[in-house]
Order: C-alpha cells, then sequence, then structure tokens
C-alpha cells in the first residue's frame, strides 16, 4: 500500500500529466466546448479539446458531441492513467522524477518567492526534506495540484469519456505512454522546469483569474480565446513551448495522418490548447492538406 506521501504524488501526477488547465468554481456552468472532423471515404477522426480539471457541476454534453461520441469506435486520449492500478505510473513517477544530490528546494526560486514557496509546502503536508529530492518539475506537479483542490475542482472531460466508452466495451487507446508523457517534462532544462515551479507558487487570485478565462473560453467554444490564454502561459519559456506544445502537436497530427490510412471512426480527445493557434494539432493537419470541419 502506498505510503500518504506517494498517495499525494499519484494523485498530483495522474490530476496534471495531460497539462491540463483549471479555473476557479465561478464560470459558466452550461458548456458548449469545440469539436472538429476530418474525414475521408470510410475514416472519420473527430477531435475534442478537453480540460482534464474543472468544477463537477459544469455540464459539457452535448446532442452533437453525444452523437459523435456514439458513431465513434474507438477512443483515443493523451494518455491513460489506471488509478486502480497505479504501478506504471508509480514507476514512471520514480525513475524520472527523483534524484540524490539536487539543490534544496527552497534555492530554485528566486530570493523573494521563499517565503511562498515555503509557505505552499507547509500547506502540502508533505515534508520539505520530500521536495529536496524531487526534480523541480515533479515538485511543481505536487504543488500545483494543491492549488488545484483550493480552487474546489474535480475530474474533468476525459474520466468521463472514459468510463463511457468501456461502459459500451469500446476500446481506449493513447497517444503518449505515461513514461513518454513524464519525459517531456524531465527532458526540459532546469531554467524551464524553475519556470514551472515559479507558475506552481502564483499568487490564488491571480491563478483563478487566469485559469478562469481559459475555461470560460473553451466553454464558449472560443478557440481564438484558449489560443491567447495558452500562448500567454508558455510565451515566458521557448524551451516549454516547444517541449510540451509544439513537437507534441506535431507528433500527434503525424499519427492521425497515419491513422486516416484506416478505415472505421475514431474519437481524439486531447487538451483544448493543443487545438489551438498556429501550432495546433488542426493547423498542421490543414497544411498537410487535409480538411477539417467544425461541428459544433
Amino acid at each position: 500500500m502506498m505510503n500518504k506521501f506517494l498517495q499525494r504524488l499519484f494523485a498530483a501526477v495522474a490530476a496534471l500529466l495531460s497539462l491540463g488547465s483549471a479555473a476557479e468554481a465561478r464560470v459558466p456552468q452550461v458548456a458548449r466546448p469545440a469539436l472538429w472532423e476530418v474525414s475521408d471515404p470510410d475514416t472519420t477522426i473527430y477531435l475534442f479539446g478537453t480540460i482534464h480539471l474543472l468544477p463537477s457541476d459544469t455540464q459539457w454534453r452535448t446532442p452533437k458531441l453525444d452523437q459523435a461520441l456514439t458513431n465513434s469506435q474507438e477512443l483515443v486520449v493523451e494518455t491513460i492513467v489506471d488509478e486502480k492500478n497505479p504501478t506504471k505510473l508509480m514507476s514512471a513517477m520514480a525513475s524520472l522524477g527523483l534524484a540524490k544530490g539536487l539543490p534544496p528546494i527552497i534555492d530554485r526560486v528566486p530570493a523573494a518567492q521563499r517565503p511562498v514557496l515555503e509557505a505552499a509546502i507547509k500547506k502540502s503536508g508533505v515534508p520539505v526534506k520530500a521536495y529536496n529530492s524531487m526534480k523541480t518539475w515533479m515538485a511543481a506537479f505536487l504543488l500545483l495540484s494543491n492549488q488545484f483542490k483550493d480552487l474546489g475542482l474535480s475530474g474533468g472531460v476525459e474520466g468521463v469519456l472514459r468510463s463511457d466508452f468501456t461502459a459500451h466495451n469500446k476500446p481506449i487507446g493513447e497517444l503518449e505512454t505515461n513514461l513518454e508523457q513524464l519525459s517531456f517534462f524531465d527532458r526540459l532544462p532546469e531554467s524551464a522546469q524553475r519556470n514551472l515551479l515559479e507558475g506552481a507558487i502564483e499568487n490564488s487570485a491571480s491563478m483563478k483569474r487566469e485559469f478562469g478565462g481559459m475555461l470560460g473560453s473553451w466553454s464558449r467554444g472560443d478557440v481564438g480565446g484558449i489560443a491567447a490564454t495558452f500562448n500567454h502561459d508558455l510565451s515566458g519559456s521557448p524551451e516549454l513551448k516547444q517541449a510540451l506544445l509544439v513537437q507534441r502537436n506535431i507528433n500527434w497530427s503525424k499519427w492521425i495522418e497515419r491513422r486516416m490510412t484506416q478505415p472505421g471512426t475514431v474519437m481524439i480527445a486531447v487538451g483544448a490548447g493543443h487545438l489551438a493557434g498556429k501550432y495546433s494539432v488542426l493547423e498542421m493537419l490543414k497544411k498537410d492538406g487535409y480538411k477539417v470541419r467544425r461541428l459544433q
């Protein structure tokens, strides 16, 4: 059985593994998020931008989305986090996120932010000694998950979709394994990891405004608003943008192009930021000659 620290760490990574965004509780309760389709005579791929964490009372199911889900023979998500059997994720976390000889976690932020980091660590209930053994990106994950809890957030869209497909005995695939996705963070230069850590202890009021704007845009299907928020979040670190957005979108667009050579209907559900802006999966597909049609 996992001890309390490992349980907290698993919960943090399970919630944040897909680079999710969130918002405060006062957001539109009825959402109409964007949905697209790429198709040829024998293949249809739906592309649905998700939110990985959101208030539990948000109603985001619509008739068009439900019809696309019914039509789909398979669901594909960014990565599959198996909360009932966390061995695979725990192994990936231990192999990548923990190390010896790291500088104290307090020394990894500017002096002016150290009191804020100390307060966040104390609030998390995890000993500072444990944080000292974490790589910076892993510590950021854990601290950010505590921020999300304070905003009254619960599970997001993917869990609901996976439950639906499981209930109907439809297969569920992933674009990246847990290890592959965590590796994107692990390969970041230390400067970029520290940007993540500083963002994880950001003022809660500022975080509420930023995430509230993101979820508001998602609820309205405002792709321009999503792109503006996502690009703003990554604008301070070119390394983060290249590793976590651009390169992954390139990988996913190529996966879709390969899948288009096989007949069938697939629902792909990935974070909404990956389907917005000039570096989006959609724009990459268009550049390669595919027609992308918006359904909702």
